[in-house]
């Protein structure tokens, strides 16, 4: 595994941590916007964790298929998830 890859699952994980903590939160029927707060911090490192492995999957799969003259498929996956991602 890559460091990326490494990165990106620590950011994940850390979420993962981030949400039980936020459905905790909702069964103690904590303020709202503290909630809210909570959700916007998860979505930000799920953000991150997915910038990390698009970033890999530039630098190492695009790349590799632009040196063989097969990059069409793979930028057009990089098109749909950026088109995802907006």
């Amino acid at each position: 595994m890559n460091e990326q890859r490494k990165k990106a699952k620590l950011l994940i994980q850390t979420a993962k941590g981030q949400t039980e903590a936020i459905i905790n939160m909702i069964d103690d029927n904590r303020y709202c916007i503290d909630i809210s707060n909570q959700i916007l911090a998860v979505a930000a490192l799920l953000k991150k964790a997915n910038m990390l492995i698009l970033e890999q999957h530039i630098q190492h799969c695009v790349k590799e298929a632009m040196q063989e003259n097969k990059e069409k498929e793979k930028l057009e996956e990089i098109m749909n998830i950026l088109n995802r991602l907006m």
